[in-house]
């Protein structure tokens, strides 16, 4: 059973403690931010769709209408120019369903050799479910993708990705600098200036 949540509480739909602690450092005082887990629910959330639009309404509607709160999911992908767009919404799973980060990597790099146009960028959209309306916020960075990983850090395509105007891919940052200027950063940065307004 789902714990009942206060009108100045917002939902993340995600267990990613790690996110939800960077989305409540930008949010500030103004909103709580819970986890799912905060909320007592426990279970899959679907994410079935083609776009990343499409998958991050579907996991804020999921959550808003078996909760009944105010509510928000994101989605984030990697959109590389060369290969029209891909890995696209489907960044996490590139390589097969049970890969890791060093699979879709080498399976980016492979899809890229050869190629001289590394231009990639990637995408965060967050869905909003707040008072029975949507609200839908977009971050975005453009960068470039190199010939092999660099840097320990980050996570996902971070090694190989290197933002335009940087000379550390994200996996070379620290975290303040990644959550400077990050695609989800600049997502929740929107989000964050929306609910201040309430």
């Amino acid at each position: 059973m789902s714990k009942k949540i206060e009108l100045n509480k917002l939902v993340f739909a995600s267990n990613n403690q790690h996110k939800v602690f960077e989305v409540q450092n930008i949010v500030g005082n103004f909103f709580k931010i819970l986890s799912l887990q905060e909320t007592g629910f426990s279970g899959d959330i679907p994410e079935t769709q083609n776009t990343l639009e499409e998958n991050a309404k579907q996991k804020a509607d999921f959550i808003y209408n078996k909760l009944h709160v105010n509510c928000f999911a994101d989605d984030t992908g990697l959109e590389v120019e060369a290969l029209n767009g891909a890995p696209g919404v489907y960044s996490a799973r590139y390589a097969g369903n049970d890969c890791n980060s060093t699979n879709n990597i080498n399976k980016l790099l492979f899809e890229l050799n050869g190629k001289n146009n590394r231009k990639a960028q990637f995408r965060t959209i967050i869905a909003l479910n707040y008072n029975n309306i949507q609200y839908i916020f977009e971050g975005c960075i453009k960068g470039n993708i190199l010939t092999e990983p660099k840097g320990n850090g980050g996570f996902g395509y971070d090694a190989v990705f290197l933002p335009n105007n940087s000379n550390k891919t994200f996996a070379e940052m620290v975290n303040e600098e990644k959550n400077k200027i990050s695609h989800r950063a600049i997502a929740i940065k929107k989000l964050s200036e929306f609910l201040k307004n309430f």
